[in-house]
């Protein structure tokens, strides 16, 4: 006879038929050597952490977006031949290198760390742009050296391009 005070039992779980002189156990002997895992952690993942964020990932998902905005750098300084205009690229570069650092990386980075971690992505890749603007040039049969070529067709604009990206990387990752 049940009491109305019992909580209600629950069937046990169907185990399968054993084999005569076979020893079967409740759990697996590993499971007492795993920690307790919060409910909706994933596996292997530390507790606190979301899924799919790592410093890895953040700076690979940066470095990314530095490297597609080094080839808009060069299809727009280059084939669409844009000087002045390739500023506003440089702090579209920074944007999105800051946005995908913090995206990628989530809150697995430190606040200090992602900031300048993006910056540093960002400008390298304005300066990887610019490199690929001189060899854009000597496929058009330029001879100068990257220094000299960037000095004479963009002069002041390479350094305020590459400072520019970082200054809005690092304002974005904050």
């Amino acid at each position: 006879m049940r009491l109305v005070t019992d909580p209600p039992r629950t069937p046990e779980p169907e185990t399968p038929p054993q084999v005569a002189g076979e020893r079967r156990l409740p759990r697996a002997p590993s499971e007492r050597y795993g920690a307790p895992q919060p409910a909706g952690t994933p596996t292997g993942a530390p507790p606190g952490t979301t899924p799919g964020h790592a410093p890895a990932r953040g700076i690979a998902f940066g470095a990314i977006a530095a490297l597609v905005g080094a080839a808009l750098i060069v299809v727009f300084g280059g084939a669409l031949a844009v000087s002045a205009g390739l500023l506003v690229v440089a702090s579209g570069v920074g944007y999105a290198v800051g946005l995908a650092t913090v995206v990628g990386a989530g809150d697995t980075l430190s606040a200090r760390a992602r900031p300048w971690i993006a910056a540093a992505l960002a400008g390298l890749g304005v300066v990887l742009g610019q490199i690929g603007l001189w060899l854009f040039a000597r496929a058009e049969g330029g001879v100068l050296t990257p220094i000299d070529y960037l000095g004479q067709t963009f002069g002041p604009l390479v350094p305020v391009e590459v400072l520019l990206a970082a200054a809005v990387a690092w304002w974005r990752a904050r």
